[in-house]
C-alpha cells in the first residue's frame, strides 16, 4: 500500500496552531502517514517537528515572495496539503494552483480588522474557503463564518493539546515569581491589541485593595510590552510581565485563579490547560469560550474591568468556589476530544479526499 503523503503548513505560527500541527505530526507519523511541516525557520527550535517524525521544510513568512515558489515545490508530490490559518492557507491555495491535490484549511481563530484591511481579509476568507475541499473550524463559530463565506464542505473539528508534563516543586516556582504568600493570577497571551490587557491593568487597580494584593504574572510578548510596562510602573500596579515562557502549564499548575481577558478566542490554549490542571479561570464571554469551559468557570464581558475584578475579588475570598470550579473544570476537561481522536478526525478526513469511491450498490 502506497504511503500517503500530507504537507502541514503553518503561516506566522500561533501557540495553538503550532502546538496542534505537532501533535497532528507525530500522531498521523506514527499511524503511517508520511508528513512534511513548512513553517517560518524558528518554529522548527521552539517546536521541535523532526522529533515528532515529520520532515521539516523552513518556508519565509508571508511578507516573503520566495514562500509561494517554495511552498509550491514541496507540495508538488503531496496527495494532501493541509493549512493551519488563513495566512497559511492563502499562500497555499497560491502555490497548489493548477495542481490535482486536495487542500484542507484548519481555522483556529478569526482575523480582527474593520475598514479597508476588513473588507480585504473577508475577501481572501471567501476566496480561501471557496478552494478548500474542507473548512475545518475549531469552534461553531468559525464553521458558521467559514459557511457564511461559501465553503462547500465546513466541519466542527475541535483540536486537542498535549497534557501537561511534570511540574517542577509548587514553593520553587512561586518564589521566583515573588508570590510565596499572596495570591497568583497568571494571563498567557501575546501582547497586542485585543488580548484584553489594557483592561487586565484596570482590573488589578481594585486589587491593591485586598489583603494580601494578589500578583497578576502576563506570559507573553509583544508589541505593547514598553507601553504596558511604563503603565504598570506610573501606577505602581501589582502585574509581572514575564516574556515568553517554556514553562507556562508549571506557572499555571501553581496559579490560583487564570485570567483570559481577551476580545475574541476559538478554543484558547490556556482556557484548556487551565481547566485540565483544575486552576480556576476567569475569561470572557466571546467566540468559543463558553462553548469550551461550558459552566466550569467564571465568564465576564470583555472590556468590563469592574466585572473582571469583582469576579476574582470574589472567588479569592471564596475558596469552596475555587474547589467547585476546579473540579468542574477538570470534568469539562474530560468531554474534550483526545490527541487520538482528533488525530482520527484528521487522517479520516485525508482517507476521505484521497481514497476512490467504492462501488455503487443496487
Amino acid at each position: 500500500m502506497t504511503q500517503l503523503r500530507t504537507v502541514q503548513v503553518l503561516g506566522g505560527g500561533s501557540a495553538g496552531s503550532s502546538a496542534h500541527v505537532r501533535s497532528l505530526a507525530g500522531g498521523l507519523v506514527a499511524r503511517g502517514v508520511g508528513v512534511t511541516v513548512c513553517a517560518p525557520a524558528p518554529l522548527e527550535h521552539e517546536y521541535d517537528f523532526p522529533g515528532a517524525g515529520a520532515h521539516f521544510v523552513p518556508v519565509p513568512r508571508r511578507s516573503d515572495p520566495a514562500s509561494v515558489g517554495a511552498l509550491r515545490t514541496v507540495c508538488a508530490g503531496a496527495d494532501v496539503v493541509h493549512a493551519h490559518g488563513l495566512d497559511a492557507a492563502v499562500r497555499t491555495a497560491l502555490a497548489i494552483s493548477g495542481q490535482r491535490v486536495p487542500l484542507v484549511v484548519t481555522w483556529h481563530t478569526r482575523t480582527q480588522a474593520a475598514g479597508a484591511r476588513g473588507r480585504l481579509l473577508r475577501m481572501l476568507e471567501r476566496r480561501v474557503v471557496r478552494t478548500a475541499a474542507v473548512v475545518l473550524g475549531t469552534s461553531s463559530e468559525l464553521v458558521e463564518r467559514a459557511r457564511s463565506r461559501g465553503a462547500r464542505d465546513a466541519r466542527l473539528a475541535p483540536v486537542a493539546v498535549p497534557p501537561p508534563g511534570p511540574d517542577r516543586p509548587e514553593s520553587k516556582v512561586r518564589a521566583e515569581l515573588g508570590a510565596v504568600e499572596r495570591p497568583l493570577l497568571t494571563a498567557v497571551g501575546k501582547l497586542e491589541p485585543g488580548r484584553g490587557h489594557g483592561t487586565l491593568l484596570d482590573a488589578s487597580h481594585r486589587w491593591l485593595g485586598l489583603d494580601p494584593v494578589p500578583l497578576v504574572a502576563v506570559a507573553g510578548e509583544g508589541r505593547e510590552r514598553a507601553a504596558l510596562q511604563r503603565r504598570i510602573d506610573r501606577e505602581g500596579l501589582p502585574v509581572r510581565l514575564l516574556g515568553s515562557r517554556d514553562d507556562v502549564g508549571e506557572l499555571l499548575a501553581v496559579s490560583d485563579l487564570a485570567l483570559l481577558p481577551s476580545r475574541w478566542e476559538a478554543r484558547s490554549l490556556l482556557a484548556q490547560e487551565a481547566l485540565r490542571l483544575g486552576v480556576p479561570l476567569v475569561a470572557t464571554r466571546v467566540g468559543g469560550t463558553p462553548e469550551l469551559v461550558g459552566t466550569a468557570a467564571e465568564l465576564v464581558p470583555y472590556g468590563d474591568a469592574v466585572a473582571l475584578a469583582t469576579a476574582v475579588s470574589r472567588l479569592l475570598a471564596d475558596p469552596e468556589r475555587r474547589r467547585r470550579l476546579a473540579a468542574a473544570g477538570r470534568a469539562q476537561a474530560a468531554t474534550w476530544p483526545t490527541e487520538d481522536e482528533t488525530i482520527a478526525q484528521v487522517l479520516s478526513i485525508y482517507d476521505e479526499l484521497t481514497q476512490p469511491p467504492g462501488p455503487r450498490t443496487a
